[in-house]
């Protein structure tokens, strides 16, 4: 058997290239890992991270075929949006950094109540996902969805609400523990006149008109503060630059950075050293990932298939490797909506505080949504991708039972599957109802191939990123 345990001394190469590319972005086909494993490992870290040298998206063309994400009324064709760009961007650790911050900056629709809103805040996390992290939370104090989200618009010199304020210490930086209540208060203080320019209100006669940002001087505090054992006249971007002071500001960075990126299980010396990364790169986003990608850790086959996949990158994985979207259609909605069936509504996360992950996204409902929407997506055999697959495995000729099902988890994966799956694999093929693929029979060769791919898309395996 061909296929590594989970628990394997080291990765080959095209594992290796499979791990990287299922968490710096929602996989890769199998000519994409062929061709990264062509130019290394390293290089390809740096092509991932390099965003800049691929060409965005067409704006135009998304706006053109999903109308409501540039009118803003509703969610649902933001998310149609969204989706389709991780199907097709060109730039997956992009899309992927994103995601990370719209989960750690949870921010809903159901109180912004206009997807366009939530839309030009997902928009903003693209522009700074990879740069620093003073830069980005001062831009998250300014945005209208967050502003809104969390009531600093009430937020004044006669008034304080410290929604803002005790979030940006606790959820968005430095976690529970390492503030006191009256550091939330004069952090409060701090954010105080940044609200909501007046809009004209409504959707009608003009259609939308977004949320803007505006600082209201008549409004701000401006006496004295202490925050975080510093004393002195503070605005919002101070308290940016003393969070980013703290050394609980590294760890809570870095920790979430790993449970997302590296394995649900915190590893406590792995955190540590990526802190410490976080602290020397003053929060370089771009340097801090490339340690991470670069890290003894990431590339441990300790981590390998060790997290379990959030319900958007097991939808945009599977249609990736389906190959459909490669063109903006409106038969895109059934896996935004998959993604909200599974858990993951995206851009209406359930709370300030985001989504559980990690086994959390698997219950018993979950479960079945995830499988069955897999095993029903790839078993279409007139998609492009199950078509490529098909192929792949024709031209290799009369294959035995072993073989076929080592070929067939390498081009979904490859995948880390254990003694017992692989076994169940082998003995389904050796049935007399899915004998062994002999290339002479295109029709019941192409059912056997798609049969098997449903079955390896239903493993507990394929469940893990």
């Amino acid at each position: 058997m061909t296929v590594s345990s989970p628990r394997a001394p080291a990765l080959t190469n095209l594992e290796l290239m499979a791990h990287l590319y299922r968490r710096a972005g929602f996989g890769a086909t199998a000519d994409e890992l062929q061709r990264a494993v062509s130019i290394g490992y390293e290089a390809a870290v740096d092509e991932l991270l390099n965003t800049e040298a691929q060409p965005p998206l067409d704006e135009y063309l998304i706006h053109r075929y999903y109308v409501d994400v540039q009118e803003g009324r509703q969610i649902n064709s933001a998310q149609y949006g969204w989706v389709y760009r991780m199907i097709n961007t060109r730039r997956p650790l992009e899309e992927k950094m994103t995601l990370f911050w719209h989960g750690l900056f949870a921010t809903a629709y159901f109180k912004a109540e206009k997807g366009k809103t939530i839309v030009n805040q997902i928009s903003m996390l693209r522009r700074h996902c990879l740069g620093d992290l003073r830069t980005l939370l001062v831009e998250l104090s300014k945005d209208p969805a967050m502003i809104h989200w969390l009531d600093n618009q009430y937020n004044t010199n006669e008034v304080h609400n410290e929604n803002y304020g005790r979030e940006l210490l606790e959820l968005f930086s430095m976690g529970r523990g390492n503030y006191t209540e009256d550091d939330v208060k004069n952090c409060a203080r701090a954010f105080t006149g940044w609200g909501l320019k007046k809009t004209i209100p409504g959707f009608y006669p003009y259609a939308h008109f977004d949320m803007q940002f505006e600082f209201y001087p008549g409004k701000h505090d401006y006496g004295e503060k202490v925050i975080l054992g510093e004393r002195g006249n503070f605005d919002g971007p101070d308290v940016v630059d003393i969070i980013l002071r703290q050394p609980a500001t590294a760890s809570f960075i870095a920790r979430r950075l790993y449970t997302f990126f590296v394995a649900d299980r915190p590893d406590p010396e792995a955190i540590a050293a990526l802190a410490e990364v976080c602290r020397a790169t003053r929060f370089d986003i771009r340097a801090i990932m490339r340690a991470l990608f670069m890290s003894d850790a990431f590339r441990s086959p300790d981590a390998y298939c060790a997290r379990v996949k959030y319900p958007v990158e097991l939808v945009v994985g599977v249609a990736r490797l389906g190959g459909d979207f490669a063109y903006p259609e409106y038969d895109i909605t059934p896996l935004a909506l998959a993604c909200r069936y599974m858990g993951q509504d995206l851009m209406n996360p359930p709370s300030v505080e985001g989504w559980h992950t990690g086994k959390e996204w698997i219950d018993t409902g979950n479960l079945v949504e995830r499988i069955n929407f897999a095993s029903t997506y790839l078993g279409d055999p007139s998609k492009p991708g199950v078509r490529h697959i098909v192929e792949r495995v024709r031209a290799r000729g009369r294959l035995a039972p072993e073989a076929l099902v080592d070929l067939c988890i390498e081009l979904v994966g490859p995948l880390a599957v254990k003694d017992g799956t692989y076994d169940s694999l082998v003995g389904f093929v050796e049935k007399d109802r899915l004998p062994a693929f002999d290339g002479t029979d295109d029709a019941a060769d192409e059912h056997r191939v798609v049969q098997l791919l449903q079955l390896i898309v239903s493993t507990r395996e394929y469940q893990m990123a």
